[in-house]
């Protein structure tokens, strides 16, 4: 896409979605953090339904730190995985406590050393609690519509993410991060996409092929 058309394709999703947002509850730092692990391999709706329960007695991290991993599996079981999950955040909660007076941090390379954050959890949470968007969460909406569209050929998602990164200028970040998350949830379906209704079929080089 040469820069008028990037400009053209955003300002389409942007209109398509125009409620687009981050889909996971959250009031804390470390809120987020807790919904972001138990997203994976889950959906956002079922984290949403299963998190407020937790929430009302833990909130930050060193009420995960405090907390009997077993009650901690038992609250977090719906979320599927929930023993290595469990894990990951009371190791990711102490983590924090120790070396960062218990504060989320705000910088890609620390977030990146705390359990069970890699650098998509790392860039939701930069975007959604510090408003710091330098990168594109690549999740499985994000991996299928930069493929299907021809935006990347890559698999691995940080590659992906270095591909979008050379198309999309700094200040279509944010929105790229929600817009890609709606599109493939609501149009770009991975097993029967909605190509008929599609508003940005035509930058599309799947359907041009189709």
């Amino acid at each position: 896409m040469n820069k008028k058309q990037i400009k053209k394709f955003i300002d389409i999703l942007n209109k398509t979605y125009q409620d687009a947002t981050c889909s996971l509850d959250f009031k804390t730092p470390f809120e987020l953090v807790v919904a972001v692990m138990l997203s994976a391999q889950c959906t956002d709706e079922r984290v949403n339904k299963t998190t407020p329960n937790i929430f009302k007695d833990y909130s930050n991290a060193k009420d995960f730190a405090d907390i009997d991993i077993n009650k901690l599996e038992t609250l977090i079981h719906p979320c599927g995985f929930y023993k290595n999950k469990a894990k990951n955040i009371k190791a990711c909660a102490n983590k924090i406590v120790t070396d960062f007076n218990g504060i989320v941090p705000k910088t890609m390379d620390e977030l990146l050393t705390l359990p069970g954050i890699g650098r998509k959890s790392a860039n939701v949470i930069l975007l959604e609690v510090f408003g710091i968007a330098n990168g594109i969460a690549v999740d499985t909406h994000a991996k299928r519509i930069s493929n299907r569209i021809g935006l990347s050929k890559e698999t691995d998602p940080s590659k992906i993410e270095q591909d979008l990164l050379k198309i999309f200028p700094k200040e279509y970040l944010k929105d790229i991060n929600h817009l890609f998350v709606w599109h493939g949830r609501k149009t770009c379906d991975a097993r029967k996409p909605k190509c008929d209704i599609c508003t940005v079929k035509e930058f599309c080089s799947t359907f041009q092929n189709s």
